[in-house]
């Protein structure tokens, strides 16, 4: 990682994938097969863009998100990033006897934050995802959607200058997706980047650009 320069003094990308492969072995031997999910697949994000990343179901959109945060090891291919990375997985990372206020409190002291720091963006992730009511309740006492309100949150908590998001609003209501673009337009407005995974058609109009994933490789829509 480390800074990236540009000719005329334009910031370059801050996260680079490039030339992912990933392959699946599935079933038993003597009968077990290979799967290539991804196929030579880059990528790349630029400051302040919100990009979108589609694809049918299998096509490896998760797998890649995946390989970019780390959680995932790539058969080939690299991934640069410069800056922190925040990330939204699919299905939420939690502890199920901790409360909402417990998450935020273990979670600054994992991202390094001080008191006051992570105080003052939890009161404001509350405020904005509009669950602030909850910040008492248990994990597993929270509803799908309260629940994937926390599970963005906590990806938010040290407002990283890169956001990585798997189907972030599932689960979400029509008044809570719409407070989720509002958020990530301020985020892009702040020079902020993003990646979201999305099975949503209304959701083009939103993205600078859309990338597609079919047949393990990448396509610009």
């Amino acid at each position: 990682m480390g800074s990236d320069s540009s000719p005329e003094g334009e910031a370059g990308p801050v996260l680079v994938a490039s030339g992912i492969c990933k392959t699946y072995r599935q079933g038993v031997w003597p009968f077990r097969r290979r799967t290539k999910v991804l196929d030579g697949v880059s990528v790349s994000l630029g400051p302040g863009e919100v990009v979108g990343l589609v694809g049918e179901n299998g096509s490896g959109k998760s797998t890649l998100m995946q390989i970019m945060v780390g959680a995932l090891p790539a058969d080939t291919g690299a991934v640069d990033v410069h800056g922190s990375l925040g990330f939204c997985p699919q299905r939420p990372v939690v502890f199920e006897r901790l409360t909402c206020d417990e998450h935020f409190e273990l979670f600054g002291v994992a991202y390094g934050m001080s008191r006051d720091e992570r105080a003052d963006a939890q009161r404001r992730l509350y405020e904005e995802l509009d669950f602030r009511r909850y910040a008492r309740e248990r994990a597993d006492r929270l509803s799908g959607g309260t629940l994937a309100k926390l599970n963005l949150a906590l990806a938010m908590l040290p407002d990283p200058p890169v956001l990585l998001l798997d189907e972030p609003y599932a689960g979400f209501d029509w008044d809570t997706y719409l407070r989720f673009w509002d958020l990530m337009a301020r985020r892009r407005g702040a020079g902020r980047s993003i990646l979201v995974i999305s099975h949503f058609i209304a959701d083009e109009e939103r993205f600078d650009r859309i990338v597609e994933l079919r047949g393990g490789k990448a396509f610009q829509k």
